[in-house]
């Protein structure tokens, strides 16, 4: 890949996470940090930051570094140019395919550059994400392995009652303990998210930000194996979550019902908290249910069609 491919692939995401608000306006943005994050070198983060330096997206000031402009929220829609629309597409066709079972368990990229026409650095990026966002991992030697996920209705409802049953509870452990910077954090995050428009925000990334909102919290647990176990059924969930439209009453809803949360924490409210973190997870199972089961069926539908198509071809 090219330094040039690298550097616009860095501007992406720091734009996309400016979007999401995981990077403040004002916050502090030095090269190696950067490079460390996206396990990159300095050169191609300073082509990134000087091109978005360039839209105003980041600010330099002379001996300090760069900065995220304080009118940043304002200028993502238009630096979100329609590459990267295509990029997200195919990378939601490819999971698509593998929810509705179009695809092995094991492929190639050679297979996958073949199926997709796709060039061989798409391929790898798409394949990079999906290991990154844990739904496929490269095989030992050559290949590569697509994992289990949330594919049915029924295992979607199941991944959120298991929530309930463990994300209210750890905030009753013992060694539960509050971490003022993660609460001031995950408030500056709602609350940015309140206010951006979210037409110009990769549902992925809206997605990401809800998904470490409960992780962030149960961590406070202090028992990692409620950390393990909730990190990974959210990365089962996360494709079927996908499938879903983001609704903007929704979305308001749940930052507002996120902030609910904080504010009982803040105070030391901590079994309303508990109560409290349980009625939004019930509330997200019963609104989300309905549209994973329409979902299921509609996949169904089409697996028994293309069935159906092969058998014809056939006879």
């Amino acid at each position: 890949m090219s330094s040039s491919e690298l550097s616009n692939r860095i501007s992406k995401r720091i734009v996309q996470e400016i979007s999401a608000g995981s990077l403040a306006k004002g916050q502090h943005l030095g090269a190696q940090q950067v490079a460390d994050r996206y396990g990159v070198s300095r050169t191609p983060v300073r082509e990134a930051m000087q091109f978005l330096e360039e839209r105003g997206l980041l600010v330099r000031e002379a001996n300090r570094g760069y900065f995220v402009s304080e009118t940043a929220s304002s200028d993502v829609p238009e630096l979100l140019t329609d590459k990267w629309v295509t990029d997200a597409d195919d990378y939601q066709l490819l999971a698509h395919d593998w929810l509705v079972n179009q695809l092995p368990e094991e492929v190639t990229e050679q297979f996958l550059r073949q199926k997709y026409d796709w060039s061989k650095a798409k391929v790898n990026d798409i394949l990079v994400r999906a290991a990154r966002e844990g739904w496929a991992e490269r095989k030992e030697g050559y290949g590569w392995r697509f994992l289990p996920v949330a594919k049915t209705a029924s295992a979607f409802d199941e991944i959120y009652r298991f929530r309930m049953a463990i994300e209210p509870v750890a905030m009753l452990e013992p060694t539960f303990e509050l971490d003022r910077k993660v609460l001031e954090k995950q408030r500056r995050i709602q609350e940015e998210m309140l206010e951006m428009d979210f037409s110009g925000v990769p549902a992925e990334r809206l997605l990401e930000n809800g998904s470490l909102f409960h992780e962030e919290l149960i961590s406070l647990s202090r028992n990692p194996f409620f950390l393990m176990a909730l990190q990974r059924v959210n990365r089962m969930r996360r494709l079927m979550e996908y499938r879903a439209k983001i609704n903007h009453e929704r979305l308001i809803e749940q930052c507002t019902e996120h902030l609910e949360i904080v504010d009982l924490l803040e105070s030391g409210n901590v079994v309303d908290a508990s109560y409290r973190m349980r009625q939004h997870l019930s509330g997200a199972l019963k609104r989300k249910s309905p549209i994973a089961w329409e979902w299921s069926s509609d996949t169904g539908h089409l697996l028994e069609t293309n069935s159906n198509e092969s058998v014809s071809q056939k006879v």
